[in-house]
């Protein structure tokens, strides 16, 4: 079991300190003096052991060694946690002292770790397949003649995938969250693979197109879980870490992609390389359990009205998807043609100008949890689309420095905005109602991905971004005028529908 030891000389009122339960990544209970153990945290073993003589210094003092023998309930990225949470106690004070940066606002316990890990993971493989036909079109387009218009009608025909994804979530809604989610994860890793043996961009488009409606569905059903079973005041966070792990997915196509400069037909490879993660997703059909909130009685039929909320939501994801599926789907072509890049320099610039700005992933998240979502949120849309943009219009250092800044502002809105879908909605309609969510968002993505490719076809996707900025103006200004507050809200209070029933009262 892993362990770590802190040696500290101390008087009195040190040792009173160290004697005292501490309530930080652990809440501990005393078993003695000397002994604490833990009532809730993120770990499935836990004992700290102190052992106390004199300081043999003739001041009366004490010297204090604190062994903490732990097991970190986190499956597959428990190494990186294990040396965090060694770091924690290695170096934290007597005193109670604040939680470490990279801690959640609100303490996780075991099964909420583990799950966490767990989706972090899916997340991973699904950030892979969501990501695989934005970096390989430009240059299976190349092999397959096509135009910029060809290529953008494409990118938004795969985008009609996600009807199938509401019927999925619509399902799940009924059937139970674990089940679907698994096998919409087997679906979409078996069509991507087919995707490598396709002979025209139509065919490639169909094979994705089924591809992206199970990883959209695998995506949406990833964060459902993740809202259902962690903290309050935690929430953002969780969907800061399944962004990054999402990005990490990406970033792995991206650490592939010079693969394409090999050979005409070299992308085809990047389409077999998710059948890796069948191995992924078995290992998470052994420890991801059903979802809490949807094993607990709720209202099969809610009687609430969230129409209006599903109408906000919508139009907010249409409008947000209408400037960033270009954004995002286009650059590699926009940094091939436009600015002469090689697919190595593409995923050099897309992998240092995204690990920096995935740094406002952490902050968004952490800030979202603590400081409130809307402001946080509609501050980040406008920055990030304006300095994405200005990215469009530049070149050489400033065309780095603008996508990094914008892509930092950017990824804030994830944890802010992502989960309010989640969120908004009771649990009997929440997997129906984030699908819904996701085919406007699907909508405004072809919508903006047509504009774009029509434009940029005239006068360079420059224009055609600054065209379509109006967009996440008008996300930031409907965010910060009409989103509820949610943060360290249950999700019981913002659905009361969910509420358990009182229990009756027995007459004596």
């Amino acid at each position: 079991m892993p362990s770590v030891v802190h040696t500290a000389i101390v008087d009195d009122a040190g040792l009173a300190s160290y004697r005292r339960p501490l309530d930080q990544l652990v809440e501990e209970r005393a078993v003695d003096e000397n002994t604490f153990e833990a009532v809730e945290g993120p770990v499935s073993e836990y004992r700290r052991v102190l052992e106390v003589s004199p300081a043999g210094d003739g001041t009366g003092r004490h010297s204090v060694t604190e062994t903490v023998y732990f097991r970190i309930a986190v499956p597959i990225w428990h190494p990186l946690f294990t040396a965090l949470f060694k770091k924690a106690y290695r170096d934290r004070q007597p005193e109670q002292g604040e939680l470490p940066f990279w801690a959640p606002p609100q303490r996780f316990n075991a099964r909420s770790s583990t799950i966490l890990a767990v989706l972090c993971t899916l997340s991973l493989l699904a950030g892979y397949l969501g990501t695989l036909i934005t970096q390989t079109m430009t240059f299976s387009a190349d092999e397959f003649g096509a135009s910029r218009t060809e290529q953008s009608m494409t990118l938004a025909a795969v985008r009609v995938g996600v009807l199938g994804a509401l019927l999925i979530t619509a399902i799940a809604d009924r059937r139970g969250r674990r089940k679907l989610l698994l096998l919409s994860g087997l679906c979409s890793v078996s069509f991507a693979a087919a995707g490598a043996f396709t002979p025209n961009l139509v065919a490639l488009g169909v094979t994705q197109t089924v591809s992206r409606g199970f990883s959209t569905a695998f995506a949406l059903l990833i964060t459902v879980v993740a809202a259902e079973e962690t903290p309050a005041g935690s929430r953002a966070y969780s969907v800061s870490l399944l962004a990054m792990t999402a990005g990490l997915g990406a970033g792995i196509c991206l650490m592939v992609l010079p693969i394409a400069d090999a050979d005409p037909r070299a992308w085809r490879i990047l389409y077999l390389v998710p059948l890796l993660g069948l191995l992924i997703l078995r290992h998470a059909a052994r420890l991801l359990p059903e979802s809490r909130r949807y094993s607990a009685p709720h209202a099969e039929h809610p009687k609430g009205s969230h129409l209006g909320r599903l109408v906000l939501l919508s139009l907010t994801a249409f409008l947000a998807a209408m400037y960033s599926s270009p954004a995002s789907q286009l650059q590699n072509e926009f940094l091939r043609t436009e600015r002469g890049f090689s697919a190595a320099q593409i995923s050099a610039f897309s992998l240092i100008t995204g690990t920096l700005g995935f740094l406002g992933v952490v902050v968004g998240g952490r800030l979202a949890d603590t400081r409130g979502r809307r402001q946080i949120g509609s501050i980040a849309v406008v920055v990030g689309a304006t300095f994405t943009t200005l990215a469009y219009l530049n070149s050489g250092y400033l065309l780095w420095l603008f996508a990094t800044i914008g892509f930092m502002a950017g990824a804030a809105t994830i944890p802010a905005l992502g989960v309010y879908g989640p969120e908004l909605f009771p649990t009997a309609q929440r997997g129906r109602a984030n699908g819904v969510i996701q085919i406007l968002a699907v909508t405004g993505s072809s919508v903006g991905l047509l504009i774009a490719g029509t434009i940029a076809d005239r006068s360079g996707l420059g224009d055609a971004m600054t065209v379509l900025m109006v967009a996440p103006v008008l996300v930031g200004l409907v965010v910060l005028k009409f989103y509820p507050e949610t943060a360290g809200l249950e999700l019981e209070e913002l659905n009361p529908e969910d509420r358990p029933p009182p229990v009756p009262s027995v007459p004596f």
